[in-house]
């Protein structure tokens, strides 16, 4: 069988590779994306191959349609070329469509229905949706899948993607090995579902003058928001863009602060101190949160409390309750293998 899956984001690049291993065993796969700084970098760190076809809208609504009416003409063109029999994706808009106009059946995989913009336009459009089991069906369903075609797993997406093994060997940012590092995810900016959030500069501001003497590295997403975040704090932290893979990153880490998000989930998962500054909530997170796993919280003052308790602290408990956790988790790629079958 012919399959194409459609790559957007790291987080979706990382759980289709142990998909994309298993399904080459027995069928023909092309695996493509668009222009995407953070994807492309993490794909040559993973040696993954992904055919590149137009590019990330931006942030403005105008730029992101004719972004992704320009990638579905261009990737209808590859598709019919290509003639798969089965669309993978991770409610691709783009594939959506193109699996929709040339009728091919489509399974989708998701655990974000707050991307209310993303489900309208794919939802209605797709065969099969594949979820966590700790989303309740009608997050989804109320955008247009009858809830039959929703299939759940027993994991969350960040189980999958820290299975991975860790190649690369850059030097780490971190630059005194007798220091603590303090590791802090910048939010996403230019999802449609996201609003420009001013939270974590008076959190990073609380931070520096806090723990000036540890190691503080910042990783930020966009080159516009890197540049202001450097602007704002100089050399007081160091501020780069990602070019390594967050698991190399998370496993020399002390504490991790992140906006909720994929990071977030799998720092917690590795049994990394984690604090979630929730700029974008979600159900992923809010499970974390009530399983001891991440804490939340906003206040800048009151995150330096927490950072301070897990620098105290061995953090024993916190490993072992994350490694408890997945344990009882489930492969999502053996039930994709069974609604491929059926």
């Amino acid at each position: 069988m012919k399959i194409w899956i459609d790559i957007l984001t790291p987080k979706q690049l990382l759980f289709s590779e142990p998909m994309v291993e298993k399904l080459r065993k027995k069928h023909h796969v092309l695996c493509t994306s668009r222009s995407y700084d953070e994807v492309s970098k993490l794909a040559k760190i993973r040696n993954f191959n992904l055919v590149c076809v137009g590019k990330h809208g931006g942030i403005e609504k105008y730029a992101k349609l004719e972004a992704s009416t320009n990638r579905i003409k261009k990737l209808s063109l590859l598709v019919a070329k290509f003639s798969p029999e089965l669309i993978i994706s991770f409610c691709s808009p783009e594939a959506a469509r193109v699996s929709f106009g040339m009728g091919i059946k489509h399974i989708a995989f998701c655990d974000s229905p707050h991307a209310s913009a993303v489900m309208k336009l794919t939802l209605p459009f797709i065969q099969k949706l594949l979820i966590p089991w700790i989303i309740p069906k009608r997050e989804f369903s109320k955008y247009g899948i009858d809830a039959k075609n929703i299939i759940t797993y027993k994991a969350i997406d960040a189980f999958v993607t820290i299975q991975r093994n860790v190649n690369q060997k850059d030097p780490l940012p971190f630059k005194d090995n007798h220091k603590k590092n303090i590791l802090i995810r910048i939010e996403e900016e230019q999802a449609a579902y996201t609003q420009k959030s001013r939270i974590i500069i008076p959190i990073i501001k609380e931070i520096i003058n806090e723990f000036d003497g540890e190691n503080i590295v910042i990783l930020g997403r966009y080159s516009e928001q890197i540049n202001n975040l450097r602007k704002l704090f100089g050399k007081k932290v160091k501020i780069l863009k990602m070019s390594f893979d967050g698991k190399y990153l998370l496993n020399n880490t002390d504490v991790f602060i992140g906006s909720g998000g994929t990071m977030t989930a799998e720092s917690a998962l590795l049994g990394v101190p984690t604090i979630s500054y929730n700029a974008v909530p979600n159900i992923v997170e809010k499970y974390l949160v009530r399983n001891n796993l991440v804490k939340r919280e906003t206040e800048p003052k009151k995150i330096n409390k927490i950072i301070k308790k897990f620098f105290e602290s061995s953090n024993d408990n916190y490993r072992k309750k994350a490694s408890k956790i997945s344990k009882n988790m489930e492969n999502p790629i053996q039930k994709l293998i069974q609604v491929i079958r059926e």
